[in-house]
Order: structure tokens, then sequence, then C-alpha cells
């Protein structure tokens, strides 16, 4: 789930930025320092604005100045059991990376469909039937199942074992068998 938090920090604005505005080298600071770092099981993204900014500090032999900034940031937190949509970015033996937002998730071979998945040395996962395969840059819905927020990696685990997830085109096979069944019970 996508938030704005808000934040109350000690931004060390650098003396090579100093010649910009104060607001533009407070904004640059923050990209630099919170970008793609985990905080509070969230995953922060990018600055939204800078809200109120204090006093400058000076400390002797540093060069920096550091001000007193409250700001407001995107933030990323997986919820176990959100639906979340995303591309596949790597497949290996044990299953596939899925990219949903800011990070990736893995969902393992047991977990991508109610058949038998297998590796194939074409670098995609096959049921053993044929009928379904999973490869790199497959849209893919699945369900959030664990997430472990430890910095310095995010690690989320998926499922597509679910009705309604699965790769794309699986889930629309299975919105037409199911129109088909209502209208063969109609007739």
């Amino acid at each position: 789930m996508y938030k704005i938090l808000k934040v109350k920090g000690r931004i060390r604005v650098p003396p090579s930025l100093l010649r910009e505005s104060l607001e533009k080298a407070i904004k640059e600071t923050i990209v630099s320092e919170y970008s793609s770092k985990i905080f509070k099981n969230n995953v922060l993204l990018v600055p939204c604005g800078v809200e109120e900014i204090g006093e400058g500090v000076i400390i002797p032999g540093d060069g920096a100045v550091y001000y007193e900034v409250k700001f407001s940031i995107l933030a990323f937190e997986p919820e176990l059991q959100e639906i979340v949509e995303g591309n596949v970015v790597q497949i290996t033996e044990f299953g596939a990376f899925v990219r949903i937002g800011p990070i990736d998730g893995l969902v393992h071979i047991s977990q991508v469909a109610d058949t038998y998945m297998s590796y194939s040395k074409s670098g995609s996962l096959a049921s053993k039937d044929g009928k379904k395969s999973l490869k790199l840059d497959d849209r893919v819905r699945a369900r959030v199942i664990a997430v472990s927020m430890k910095s310095p990696e995010a690690k989320i685990g998926l499922t597509m074992r679910q009705p309604h997830l699965g790769k794309f085109e699986w889930i629309m096979e299975e919105k037409k068998k199911a129109e088909s069944g209502k209208e063969r019970v109609k007739k």
C-alpha cells in the first residue's frame, strides 16, 4: 500500500549544495539520503514536499549546515493479504521474482499455479501438461503472504495459487471458461 509519511529529521546539507536555494538543496539531500531506504516497515520512495525548515547549525570542521526539517515522503508498505500486480523480472529454479512497485517479491515455484511447475533451461517455468508457462516480463497478479522488512533488504513472499491470481492470460482464460459455463446453464 502506498502512503504519505510525515517526517521530522535533521538534514545535513553538504557544502557542494550551498550554492543552490535552501529548499532545493534540502530536497536534493532528502532524495539522496532517504530514497529506496527501509524505515519502520516502509520502503521510502520520493519526497513530496518540504513543510518547515528550522534554523541552520554549523558544526566546526564539518563544512555542512544541519537543518531540522519537516517533510512528507511517498512510501510503500506491503501488507499481508494485499493483492499486488507486477512484472516478472527474474526466473530461477526455485521460483519467480515479481517487481511490485519499488521492490521485488518472490513467488516460490510451489506457489505459481495449482499444477506442478518446473524450471526449463529456456529460463521459464512450465506446467507438466504444457498449458501454463511463466517467463520474463509476464504481467501477473499475486497476494502478499509473507513480509520481512529488515534493513537493508526487504523480503516479500507472494502466491498466485488462488482464484483470479496468476499470469493475466491465465486469469482471462478462467474468466472465459466461467462465462461460457454460465451461458450453457442459461440454455
